[in-house]
């Protein structure tokens, strides 16, 4: 069974980690413990909206961009097909390239570096 705080957790490590930083200077840059962060990274606490976004932020990472990670990983474990496309209502109301936006952010943000 699928833990979504588990999928969180790895997500956020996972970034914090390819940016080559320490639980320390996240926790301080988040303004949450240390000990909670661990918590939430290794999946034992749920963190609210407020204290994922305020983790993103310290990552330099939209929060939108952790959900859509977090719920890729979902999917593949429940099975379920997403597709790569916004949909055609979203591109309409907002009138801009949404996909070249997020391929930016995933290319800065967790996208694995290649090293």
């Amino acid at each position: 069974m699928v833990v979504l705080r588990h999928e969180i957790g790895d997500v956020l490590r996972q970034v914090r980690q390819r940016q080559g930083r320490t639980l320390r200077e996240v926790s301080h840059n988040a303004r949450v413990s240390l000990g909670y962060l661990s918590e939430v990274e290794r999946g034992q606490k749920e963190a609210s909206s407020e204290l994922l976004s305020s983790i993103c932020s310290a990552l330099d990472v939209p929060l939108s961009l952790m959900l859509r990670e977090v719920s890729e990983r979902l999917a593949e474990a429940e099975g379920v097909a997403i597709p790569d496309t916004v949909p055609q209502e979203f591109s309409r109301e907002f009138a801009r390239d949404i996909s070249s936006d997020l391929t930016e952010e995933l290319d800065r943000g967790l996208a694995p570096s290649s090293y």
